[in-house]
């Protein structure tokens, strides 16, 4: 009796595998890469956050052309000049490449800071937008990472579009 009930079993488990296995999926696949380089929001962030630090790097720019000069100038005129007088430009060089390095590691900072918030906005809306896609078309599953996806299950495009209507 023991034989036939777990014969049973077998059989029902075989089948119910059966059937999940001869189910369609519906998967999809977003490149979140190009989500990023190529939908109108990160195109907006991204000007909006050149326009928000293009004074900051000007600023830094004219910095690192005053050591240049300054440098050169001390390469040029150091021997002719005085030791007081040397001295002087190079703590005045030291202290312009210190600040220099500062300032340009608080701008890195800054804006990698503002880049990420800019980002994430732009992933909440991706993901809304992905979201929408699925419900509507019955998706069972979208990935945004993958190590291979086929163009088939490519949903990128759609992702783009409804961002652009947004």
């Amino acid at each position: 009796m023991k034989r036939f009930a777990l014969s049973i079993i077998a059989i029902s488990l075989l089948q119910i595998s059966g059937m999940a296995a001869a189910a369609e999926y519906k998967i999809g696949f977003v490149n979140t890469e190009r989500v990023f380089r190529e939908a109108a929001p990160a195109q907006k962030a991204q000007k909006k956050l050149e326009k928000e630090f293009a004074a900051r790097d000007q600023d830094l720019q004219k910095m690192a052309k005053q050591a240049k000069d300054l440098q050169a100038y001390l390469e040029r005129e150091g021997v002719t000049i005085s030791d007081t007088e040397r001295r002087n430009k190079e703590r005045d060089l030291a202290n312009l490449n210190r600040d220099f390095q500062r300032l340009q590691r608080e701008f890195r900072e800054d804006l990698n800071l503002r880049r990420n918030e800019e980002l994430s906005a732009v992933q909440e809306r991706a993901n809304k937008a992905i979201i929408a896609i699925a419900e509507s078309e019955k998706f069972d599953l979208i990935l945004q990472e993958a190590v291979y996806a086929s163009h088939r299950i490519d949903v990128t495009e759609k992702v783009l579009k409804a961002l652009s209507e947004k």
